[in-house]
């Protein structure tokens, strides 16, 4: 059973796009923030009322999140 659900955050043309790697959830927002609030909720909608056992998942999942930057001065 895994304890984590990874997602993965990059820089769209004018949102942040948050992409679930296990799951089948997708979302964005304008900030960081925005972007992470609205991947917390996502996930909780996602798996409400789910088995969890069924996403080979422990009840009470964390999200592990790795976010894309491009170095500084890079265009």
């Amino acid at each position: 059973m895994r304890h984590t659900i990874k997602a993965f955050i990059h820089r769209g043309e004018n949102y942040y796009v948050a992409e679930c790697l296990d799951i089948a959830v997708v979302t964005q927002g304008k900030t960081l923030d925005e972007t992470i609030a609205n991947l917390k909720e996502a996930v909780a909608l996602h798996l409400e009322g789910e088995n969890l056992a069924d996403f080979d998942l422990v009840p009470n999942p964390s999200l592990l999140v790795t976010l894309e930057l491009e170095p500084a001065g890079v265009s």
